[in-house]
């Protein structure tokens, strides 16, 4: 079971600002967590941080025990990590199936059809597709890739309610049923009633709210 852990993860801005103060966590994969907490709190920054977007100011960030750092996050990010942005990140002038073509190890159609997208839908400019389509091709996009983790930034924040309560059962889905381990940063408390584990960033520290 692949595990994503930080030790003592400390971030500061340029202006030494500490957003994250000794972060200690550990993620496994085949279940999904919810980090909560206000605007500003972090949540994106760490995020970021398991993401291998960016580098603790100190403190490490670990996969299998291993530092990211170690064979470059650009490494890490291509073959461990797969995040879904709130503005989904597509590629606006291609079809969803030529989006999910950028990460597939597999193939894609079949992928997209599972979330709910037509052999039509899939072929047609993303940008001729509704919001919760494109967080489906999104999310497409993560499963296809392979990666063990799947990290998302309010993938609901969008949505009207239907629609961010599938998109919430695919993650779910997805964690217990592929083994992934996913990682949502979110406002919505009922998203966070859905996963296994809920996380509450507050002033620079995490601290576990709810387990299974």
């Amino acid at each position: 079971m692949a595990v994503l852990e930080t030790k003592e993860v400390f971030y500061s801005y340029a202006k030494g600002n500490k957003v994250l103060s000794g972060v200690n966590a550990v993620f496994e994969t085949g279940l999904m967590y919810a980090i909560l907490g206000p605007s500003g709190s972090g949540k994106t920054t760490l995020l970021s941080l398991l993401g291998g977007l960016d580098s603790p100011t100190k403190g490490e960030i670990l996969f299998d025990g291993e530092n990211i750092a170690g064979h470059g996050l650009q490494y890490y990010r291509r073959n461990h990590v797969s995040l879904i942005f709130q503005s989904y990140n597509l590629i606006d002038y291609m079809t969803p199936v030529e989006n999910v073509k950028l990460t597939a190890r597999q193939d894609a159609l079949p992928i997209l059809e599972r979330l709910g997208l037509t052999t039509e839908e899939a072929k047609r400019n993303v940008l001729k597709l509704s919001g919760g389509q494109q967080q489906r091709v999104a999310i497409a996009r993560t499963l296809a890739s392979g990666a063990p983790f799947i990290l998302a930034d309010e993938p609901t924040g969008n949505l009207d309610e239907d629609t961010a309560a599938e998109i919430t059962g695919i993650l779910k889905e997805s964690s217990h049923e592929l083994d992934k381990c996913v990682i949502v940063v979110t406002h919505s408390n009922e998203l966070a009633k859905q996963a296994d584990v809920v996380l509450k960033l507050k002033r620079g520290s995490l601290q576990t709210v709810k387990t299974q």
